[in-house]
């Protein structure tokens, strides 16, 4: 977070569009800039009470070009579908906003930051199938409720998407790629476009 604020110079003043955030995100901030909260319709209980809420779809977003000075969006590009969706997405990141952030786990990460499970991700789709209801390592530690973990892991099983460095890249023309690394493997990837000056 700190990074995302110097690269793109965020203050108090600077609007910006959160695709698929929540407001934790930006409440420990001393400065907080003007956020706007766009996530799905399902989370309207989470979000009661915040001013700057709006019920949307990432891949088309209801807003003018160019109205955010920044469109942030942490681990969200990879949920919302196919290939297509996914172009929809970072088409409609690049139209709203001046400037973006968009951040995604690396699909060449060892352990899948999902489910928190080592090599699941690589193994092909239907071996997946037999092993996630079965067991991951986020159901051990989040220990969620029998209706929760079903919806969880069948989105995860039908939904996610992840992309490779050159990719996400491909979603994200002119934009620089900042690989965020641990132990020296690139666990996630951010494409960043500054303003136009």
């Amino acid at each position: 977070m700190q990074r995302f604020l110097r690269e793109l110079e965020i203050t108090a003043a600077t609007r910006v569009l959160d695709v698929g955030g929540t407001p934790d995100t930006w409440d420990g901030l001393t400065d907080r800039p003007r956020v706007t909260l766009l996530n799905t319709p399902r989370t309207k209980e989470d979000f009661a009470g915040e001013s700057s809420w709006v019920a949307g779809d990432g891949r088309a977003l209801p807003f003018r070009d160019g109205a955010f000075d920044v469109v942030f969006s942490n681990s969200v590009i990879e949920h919302v579908g196919d290939a297509e969706s996914q172009r929809r997405f970072a088409r409609e990141v690049a139209r709203v906003g001046r400037a973006y952030w968009v951040q995604t786990p690396n699909r060449w990460f060892p352990v899948e930051q999902h489910l928190l499970t080592p090599l699941v991700h690589w193994l092909p789709k239907d071996w997946q199938r037999r092993i996630v209801p079965r067991f991951t390592v986020w159901s051990a530690l989040v220990r969620p409720s029998p209706d929760r973990r079903a919806f969880y892991l069948e989105h995860y099983l039908d939904d996610v998407l992840l992309l490779s460095a050159d990719e996400f890249a491909s979603l994200f023309p002119g934009a620089r790629v900042i690989r965020e690394r641990v132990l020296g493997w690139t666990k996630s990837l951010v494409a960043m476009r500054r303003p136009r000056r």
